[in-house]
């Protein structure tokens, strides 16, 4: 069954959410929201979810799912007020056990953070499926980037999170607390391992010297083909080999420190102290 997706890309941190939507009927899922955020200010902003929730109104569709991909280190989840205004259940991976006990610790939260995925309503494993409507979802888990990354088939439509990006710009970086390059390159082959038709929708793009234009779709045989760090059957050990000298030169995103704290909390501010304010703390020397 063909998915109808609409997506809208967050050029302050190349991300796109996507209002996945059943071709007839009117439910829709909601993947990768994004809070905006001023880092300098502490200061929350919702423009870019309120585009997403006036277009599902606009639409009148019925939201049954706000999915992650993963624990994002580039933005902040709008999960909660996505929910807020108009329902549905937040999902991720099952795997987000991992990665709030490895960052649970970085910032060295105490007891009251629980660890155990519970701030989220449903946690998918590998093989899972689910529904928007009438349209069938799966679940495949390509950890990698991080050890909570999900792959959401729905319909002829699979979305990759991090996993992938476009062809002309490559793969997700692994060197985070939990990623692996080896790890990375299987999960890649799970995914090209779908029909050559299937469509795939990115989480970020970057726009690749040379491309005038942002981009987010593409296709299971156009990655085999062309994907610049994984197609034309390079092998393992050039991929790993790639990556890990690429991630030695990357600097950490501009975001993480908030977005790892809110995002491992299923997209909530971390407890208020008992002034009433909620505060991210900056581990020094930590990652």
């Amino acid at each position: 069954m063909q998915a109808t997706v609409q997506g809208f890309f967050d050029e302050a941190t190349n991300t796109v959410t996507y209002v996945v939507t059943e071709a007839e009927g009117s439910a829709c899922a909601v993947i990768d929201s994004v809070l905006d955020f001023d880092y300098a200010s502490g200061h929350t902003d919702t423009r870019s979810a309120d585009q997403v929730i006036a277009f599902i109104q606009d639409k009148g569709l019925d939201l049954q799912w706000i999915l992650e991909t993963h624990v994002h280190a580039d933005h902040l989840s709008a999960a909660p007020y996505i929910q807020e205004r108009l329902g549905g259940k937040i999902g991720i991976g099952n795997q987000i056990t991992v990665v709030q006990d490895t960052f649970g610790k970085i910032f060295n939260e105490g007891t009251r953070f629980q660890r155990d995925g519970s701030q989220f309503d449903q946690l998918f494993r590998e093989g899972d499926s689910f529904h928007i409507g009438g349209l069938r979802g799966d679940v495949l888990h390509t950890p990698g980037h991080t050890p909570a990354c999900l792959t959401y088939v729905i319909g002829d439509a699979a979305f990759v999170g991090d996993t992938l990006f476009m062809p002309d710009f490559g793969t997700a970086r692994c060197d985070f607390p939990g990623g692996s390059a080896e790890v990375l390159f299987d999960s890649v082959q799970k995914i090209m391992a779908l029909p050559d038709k299937t469509r795939i929708f990115v989480g970020h793009d970057y726009k690749a010297p040379g491309r005038d234009d942002f981009a987010w779709e593409t296709t299971v045989g156009a990655q085999k083909a062309l994907n610049v760090h994984v197609g034309a059957g390079k092998s393992r050990e050039e991929f790993v080999a790639m990556r890990q000298g690429r991630d030695a030169t990357l600097a950490m995103p501009r975001l993480i420190i908030p977005s790892l704290q809110v995002n491992m909390r299923a997209g909530q501010m971390p407890e208020p102290d008992d002034n009433g304010t909620s505060y991210l703390k900056v581990p020094v020397n930590r990652l």
